[in-house]
Protein backbone atom coordinates (compact mmCIF):
# COMPACT_ATOMS: atom_id res chain seq x y z
CA UNK A 1 0.00 0.00 0.00
CA UNK A 2 1.27 3.69 -0.65
CA UNK A 3 1.59 6.28 1.40
CA UNK A 4 1.09 9.24 -0.78
CA UNK A 5 -2.04 11.08 0.39
CA UNK A 6 -5.03 10.90 -1.32
CA UNK A 7 -5.76 13.34 -4.97
CA UNK A 8 -5.82 12.96 -7.98
CA UNK A 9 -8.25 11.70 -10.72
CA UNK A 10 -8.41 7.98 -9.14
CA UNK A 11 -9.14 8.47 -5.74
CA UNK A 12 -11.30 11.36 -7.06
CA UNK A 13 -13.60 8.49 -9.03
CA UNK A 14 -12.87 5.94 -6.34
CA UNK A 15 -14.35 8.15 -3.41
CA UNK A 16 -17.06 9.29 -6.19
CA UNK A 17 -18.24 6.08 -6.19
CA UNK A 18 -17.42 5.10 -2.98
CA UNK A 19 -21.25 4.11 -1.81
CA UNK A 20 -22.23 2.83 -5.32
CA UNK A 21 -19.26 0.40 -4.85
CA UNK A 22 -20.14 -0.56 -1.28
CA UNK A 23 -23.74 -1.17 -2.20
CA UNK A 24 -22.60 -3.40 -5.07
CA UNK A 25 -24.52 -0.91 -7.26
CA UNK A 26 -21.95 -0.23 -10.09
CA UNK A 27 -20.97 -2.43 -13.13
CA UNK A 28 -18.23 -5.23 -12.64
CA UNK A 29 -15.10 -3.43 -14.23
CA UNK A 30 -16.09 -0.15 -12.22
CA UNK A 31 -15.68 -2.42 -9.38
CA UNK A 32 -12.76 -3.88 -9.91
CA UNK A 33 -11.27 -0.54 -10.82
CA UNK A 34 -12.12 0.73 -7.61
CA UNK A 35 -11.39 -2.01 -5.40
CA UNK A 36 -8.01 -1.97 -7.12
CA UNK A 37 -7.59 1.20 -6.62
CA UNK A 38 -8.25 1.14 -2.69
CA UNK A 39 -6.24 -1.80 -2.62
CA UNK A 40 -3.20 0.10 -3.36
CA UNK A 41 -4.18 3.75 -1.36
CA UNK A 42 -3.87 3.36 2.29
CA UNK A 43 -6.61 6.52 2.09
CA UNK A 44 -9.05 5.96 0.15
CA UNK A 45 -9.01 2.52 1.84
CA UNK A 46 -9.16 4.38 5.85
CA UNK A 47 -11.75 6.01 4.18
CA UNK A 48 -13.99 2.70 2.44
CA UNK A 49 -13.71 1.00 5.80
CA UNK A 50 -15.06 4.11 7.62
CA UNK A 51 -17.99 4.14 5.21
CA UNK A 52 -18.78 0.51 5.85
CA UNK A 53 -18.52 1.00 9.23
CA UNK A 54 -20.74 3.60 9.15
CA UNK A 55 -23.23 1.97 7.10
CA UNK A 56 -23.56 -0.92 9.29
CA UNK A 57 -23.98 1.01 12.59
CA UNK A 58 -26.90 2.63 10.62
CA UNK A 59 -28.28 -0.42 9.38
CA UNK A 60 -28.39 -2.06 12.62
CA UNK A 61 -29.68 0.92 14.28
CA UNK A 62 -32.52 1.11 11.46
CA UNK A 63 -33.59 -2.91 12.51
CA UNK A 64 -33.61 -2.09 16.14
CA UNK A 65 -37.33 -1.94 17.95
CA UNK A 66 -38.13 1.30 20.31
CA UNK A 67 -38.23 0.31 23.81
CA UNK A 68 -42.58 0.47 24.77
CA UNK A 69 -42.18 3.74 26.93
CA UNK A 70 -40.54 5.67 23.87
CA UNK A 71 -42.58 4.66 21.66
CA UNK A 72 -45.52 5.62 23.38
CA UNK A 73 -43.86 9.39 24.29
CA UNK A 74 -43.49 9.42 20.56
CA UNK A 75 -46.80 8.28 19.06
CA UNK A 76 -48.10 10.55 22.22
CA UNK A 77 -46.47 13.60 21.08
CA UNK A 78 -47.37 12.66 17.19
CA UNK A 79 -51.10 12.50 18.15
CA UNK A 80 -50.74 15.83 20.14
CA UNK A 81 -49.29 17.31 17.27
CA UNK A 82 -51.98 16.07 15.10
CA UNK A 83 -54.87 17.27 17.65
CA UNK A 84 -53.17 20.93 17.79
CA UNK A 85 -53.38 20.96 13.87
CA UNK A 86 -56.70 19.58 13.61
CA UNK A 87 -58.09 22.30 16.10
CA UNK A 88 -55.83 25.01 14.18
CA UNK A 89 -57.64 24.45 11.04
CA UNK A 90 -61.14 24.70 12.14
CA UNK A 91 -60.64 27.81 13.62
Amino acid sequence: MSNDPCEGPDCEKALENLYLFIDQEIDTASCAEIQAHIDGCSDCLSEYDLERVVKSLVSRSCSEVAPEPLREKVLFSIRKVHIEITEQRST
